[in-house]
């Protein structure tokens, strides 16, 4: 009887231990979900840096700023000079580690802002606060290494190399005869839009709007004519005619016609 009742107790914890180790780990996959969900796929812009007060208000062009990607895990940013990639994985209680952290080589010996000082932060943060729309990246429990905001989602697209990658759900692969990949850029200089059709090169005007709304006006091109291209043009053109809303994640970008599937999706291209 007491071997019976040893049996039973035995099985009993077992599957107690099997229970609360599945809880266990539920509940270390929904932290890291809910973290993700969180802090991916946003622009997190330099407010501070090493304790110090970062303005970039007056900056024209790129801000020091990055985005992990959920897809892929990668986290790619400007640096003050230069445009960097890596990869980053997240674990429960707020712990990142960011590896395989590289960068252009461009020299800025006018640039105002420590370069090396924001590419260390990468190297050396372990882990990370959120407070609100700000970001903090840490070692140990120290004084946050830096300090970040993220960016409204306007300045997210604005001021951006957008490479096309799908057109009307298809593939776009840059034909050999091509001069050059399929792209626009939004301009904060007079809301102007600038980019390559395929053969043409095209500009217009664009405005943003509250809930993601956008409009192009203008859009006009050059009359050149590329009959070796296999690149419908009048169709990618067609786009901007047709969009009326975005939606961007990460470095990824749809234009789209009401809720639609996108018209066309924009991967965002570093140099």
């Amino acid at each position: 009887m007491k071997t019976k009742f040893a049996t039973l107790a035995a099985i009993a914890l077992t599957m107690v231990s099997c229970t609360t180790t599945k809880k266990m780990n539920q509940q270390s996959t929904d932290d890291k979900t809910m973290a993700s969900n969180d802090i991916t796929n946003s622009t997190w812009q330099l407010v501070r840096l090493e304790g110090d007060t970062i303005d970039q208000s007056n900056h024209d062009g790129e801000k020091v700023r990055f985005i992990l990607n959920a897809s892929g895990q990668t986290v790619t940013g400007y640096s003050g000079c230069n445009f960097f990639s890596g990869t980053y994985s997240l674990q429960s209680g707020n712990r990142i580690e960011f590896s395989q952290i590289a960068s252009t080589r461009m020299a800025c010996p006018d640039a105002e802002i420590n370069e090396q000082g924001v590419l260390e932060v990468f190297n050396l943060a372990d882990n990370y606060t959120l407070n609100g729309d700000q970001l903090m990246l840490n070692v140990g429990k120290r004084a946050p290494l830096a300090v970040f905001r993220k960016m409204p989602v306007r300045d997210q697209i604005v001021e951006k190399y957008w490479k096309l990658k799908t057109l009307e759900g298809q593939d776009i692969q840059m034909a050999e005869n091509q001069e050059r990949e399929v792209y626009f850029t939004l301009k904060t200089d007079e809301n102007r839009v600038q980019g390559f059709a395929g053969c043409n090169t095209l500009s217009g005007e664009y405005q943003l709007e509250e809930g993601n709304r956008i409009r192009f006006s203008k859009m006009a091109t050059t009359m050149r004519a590329c009959p070796d291209v296999e690149f419908n043009e009048s169709k990618f053109l067609k786009v901007f005619e047709l969009a009326d809303n975005y939606t961007i994640n990460g470095d990824t970008l749809s234009l789209n016609v009401g809720r639609r599937a996108p018209l066309a999706v924009f991967e965002a291209v570093y140099f």
